[in-house]
């Protein structure tokens, strides 16, 4: 299928072959008609990716301070890596999408195939949507009224923040699109509408629609506006413009009542000025998008609906208020259209909105499209080839630490859930086949190594499912976020594994040539080992967070210390105790120290942090024996007391990456024995959830 996308870091803007989605649960397949083009937020994005890096930090400063964050935290030539390979993925575009249903994903039960749908899908053929994102479209609304659903949606959340009474009067700033939408809205709420717009065309379809219409190039908005309000000012303002300024907050407060309400939409500079606001006593509110529900993943993404009877219109709701509207003849928004254009002609379209001819541009698409789930990119012949790959996840991690360390390796295939990101890791890495089925990737009898860098709920089963397919088995980390998944892990490996293949997990860091080196300085000795992680803040909305899905920092991170400190040891661990901050769920707190208790008789504690300051080194580790001394500073530098011939050893940060994946390449290639041992594989994840099991019993638990 073909799907729209803009590169941030070149500024092109290009239409890609890319394979379909594939549908989960609790989302929905669907067939793109029609797809709204929305002026605003698409030509900001397009003007961002154009502009030069100092222009980038002018237009974003918020992004700037986090790289300058980064590269105090990780040295300038990591965070430019870093910060470069962001932006060179090129990321999709669009929100307002109109089709018919392809496919159902398990756990939606009020959509049927073939329902014609609106949703906040991108400019793609074919899109998977999550069920509270879309709504079914009445028989009598046309595909080219109902592709304005969503957009309309972001202006009547602004509206139902006003909470206009009969007979207001609203002061729109900015007559483009969301603009006048939003102004259709309050004037079925029955309030007075007058728009503020310096463009004549806007201004002219403004006053056709029944709205009062100023030019603030010609006219004083405030005169104006005392004029029509008696002298008493607007009820309230909603700005839905785009302004780095600060002037629109100052003007918006001007013309507004005495504790009247503003109400933000567009982009604006938020420094208020306190004089302009103390004697009006005025409130002041930034509107989130489509509604209530927005960027909340247990409402978007896990399908929990908000009770009715506490938030009675949620973003959901907001569209099917839109749709109502639309079917009952009260809200008719096809007068914008300025144009249709074929989905491959989208550069006439965007030049259209360019050169404001047009208030909206709907891109059409053809009635069939491409439904293969993996589409190959480049010719390549990996017969007789040892150490095949197929990949299997195309996020971060891929991007940025596994795929630029894999560049003589022989990659055959990658897929990810939206195949948009897969196709464009593949034209970047010259990998032959991109896709969405990771069942394509097990079924393929020339891939010796699977890697497996999903979300961490995913590993254990995709796992499962390549040591039964006899494929070597690379897990990013951890191997299971739960008992049940690692003893069906431990069983299909054990008794399920006709061809004797190896799981290797990416505890890169015993790896590293600083660790190397402490554990040939260490030798057998006792040893007592503490590991402190700087591990930064992370929202608690983020995915890792979630039990279900990301398995909590613990689990997704700190296993990585806990193998460090058995490696060292050279003993498996036997016991654990956690201590943590609360008030985090106990399953999904990242402010804990995790104590350990080794076979041989030696200790380790983990300190895992997220209340430190971003500056401070992420991580330093100190190990005491026998009279001696090693400590480690943030895999830079390795400083040794009280040993003969070593006292330090100064590199680049090498936390091990590139030293792992050599030797599970070597190990695919030539056989020898597996990079980590199976039971140190099992032993680390035991424990790792042991530390979760004692923070909730509060007591040690024995492995």
């Amino acid at each position: 299928m073909k799907q729209l996308t803009q590169n941030l870091r070149t500024g092109e803007t290009s239409l890609q072959e890319v394979p379909p989605p594939i549908v989960q649960p609790g989302y929905v397949l669907i067939q793109t008609h029609k797809s709204l083009i929305s002026a605003g937020t698409e030509r900001a994005l397009i003007r961002f990716s154009k502009a030069n890096p100092f222009q980038k930090a002018k237009l974003q400063p918020d992004k700037f301070l986090l790289a300058i964050q980064k590269i105090r935290s990780d040295g300038l030539i990591s965070a430019i890596k870093s910060i470069s390979n962001r932006l060179a993925q090129p990321i999709p575009l669009g929100y307002c999408n109109v089709g018919h249903v392809l496919e159902i994903g398990e756990g939606v039960q009020d959509i049927q195939v073939g329902d014609r749908i609106v949703s906040n899908g991108p400019h793609a053929e074919m899109v998977c949507i999550p069920r509270n994102l879309l709504a079914k479209i009445p028989a009598n609304v046309a595909d080219d009224q109902a592709v304005f659903t969503v957009m309309t949606s972001i202006g009547l959340n602004a509206v139902r923040l006003v909470s206009p009474s009969l007979g207001e009067t609203v002061v729109v700033i900015g007559m483009g699109l969301i603009g006048l939408l939003t102004a259709e809205m309050l004037k079925i709420s029955g309030c007075n509408v007058i728009g503020i717009e310096t463009n004549e065309e806007r201004l002219k379809v403004s006053v056709s629609r029944g709205f009062a219409a100023i030019n603030p190039n010609s006219l004083s908005p405030e005169h104006c506006i005392k004029s029509l309000t008696n002298g008493f000012g607007a009820d309230a303002v909603i700005i839905a413009t785009a302004s780095q300024s600060d002037h629109i907050l100052s003007q918006a407060a001007r013309l507004t009542r005495k504790r009247g309400k503003i109400v933000l939409i567009g982009t604006a500079d938020l420094r208020i000025n306190r004089s302009d606001f103390y004697e009006k006593e005025l409130t002041f509110q930034v509107s989130c998008s489509y509604g209530p529900g927005r960027y909340d993943a247990e409402y978007e993404q896990n399908g929990n609906e908000y009770p009715h009877g506490y938030v009675r219109w949620t973003e959901n709701r907001n569209f099917q208020a839109v749709l109502h509207l639309m079917s009952n003849g009260s809200f008719n928004p096809s007068y914008l259209i300025g144009g249709n254009f074929p989905l491959n002609n989208f550069k006439a379209a965007y030049a259209n909105l360019d050169a404001q001819k047009s208030i909206a541009v709907i891109l059409d698409y053809p009635e069939t499209c491409s439904s293969k789930r993996s589409i190959q990119l480049f010719r390549q012949s990996f017969s007789g080839n040892d150490g095949v790959i197929g990949i299997i996840g195309a996020g971060h991690y891929t991007s940025a630490t596994l795929l630029p360390l894999l560049k003589n390796a022989s990659i055959k295939h990658i897929v990810s859930a939206n195949g948009l990101s897969a196709a464009n890791l593949a034209r970047k890495y010259n990998i032959a086949f991109c896709g969405t089925d990771y069942q394509d990737v097990l079924g393929d009898p020339e891939v010796d190594l699977v890697m497996i860098t999903t979300r961490h709920n995913l590993h254990a089963q995709m796992a499962c499912d390549a040591v039964k397919a006899g494929k070597h088995v690379f897990v990013e980390k951890p191997l299971a976020i739960c008992q049940d998944e690692l003893s069906a892990f431990t069983n299909v490996f054990q008794h399920e594994n006709p061809a004797n293949v190896s799981v290797t997990v990416g505890f890169n860091r015993r790896f590293s040539p600083h660790v190397q080196q402490m554990k040939s300085l260490l030798g057998d000795a006792v040893m007592n080992i503490v590991i402190n992680v700087n591990a930064g803040f992370v929202p608690q909305n983020a995915w890792i967070h979630d039990r279900q899905t990301g398995g909590g920092r613990i689990l997704g991170e700190a296993c990585h210390f806990i193998d460090l400190i058995a490696f060292l040891a050279g003993s498996r661990i036997e016991s654990v105790c956690t201590n943590a901050m609360m008030p985090n769920p106990a399953a999904t707190t990242d402010n804990a120290s995790i104590l350990l208790k080794c076979e041989n008789g030696s200790t380790g504690v983990v300190n895992y942090f997220s209340n430190g300051h971003s500056h401070y080194p992420k991580e330093r580790i100190e190990v005491h024996a026998s009279g001696r001394t090693l400590i480690l500073d943030n895999f830079k530098t390795l400083h040794g007391y009280g040993f003969k011939h070593f006292s330090r050893l100064k590199t680049s940060q090498n936390k091990g990456h590139r030293e792992a994946f050599k030797t599970l390449l070597d190990f695919i290639r030539n056989g020898g024995n597996a990079p980590i041992p199976f039971e140190d594989i099992i032993n680390t994840t035991e424990a790792t959830l042991a530390a979760l099991e004692s923070l909730k019993l509060k007591t040690w638990i024995n492995i």
